[in-house]
């Protein structure tokens, strides 16, 4: 059998690559609003953010999500990202 393509990507804040699975993908759709995208589908730009805490506390506290999504991110999305853990 054929074996499945590991599909890496960077994330944003901490610039380590990682697996896709291990990322959380946020997207600014045409509308300019922001969502997060679970599973990898929405139109937009998108960013990158590690599942991990330390790392989307200090994506929010840098606002590098706004710099990459070119848009202001509202404080739910970090909120929802954290629950997601």
């Amino acid at each position: 059998m054929k074996e499945k393509k590991l599909v890496l990507r960077t994330c944003v804040c901490s610039k380590e690559v990682c697996e896709k699975k291990d990322l959380f993908r946020i997207v600014r759709t045409p509308e300019h609003t922001v969502v997060v995208d679970l599973k990898g589908k929405v139109n937009g730009r998108g960013a990158y953010l590690k599942k991990d805490k330390d790392v989307i506390l200090q994506a929010k506290k840098s606002k590098v999500l706004d710099k990459k999504l070119e848009v202001s991110v509202p404080v739910e999305i970090y909120d929802e990202l954290l629950g997601l853990l």
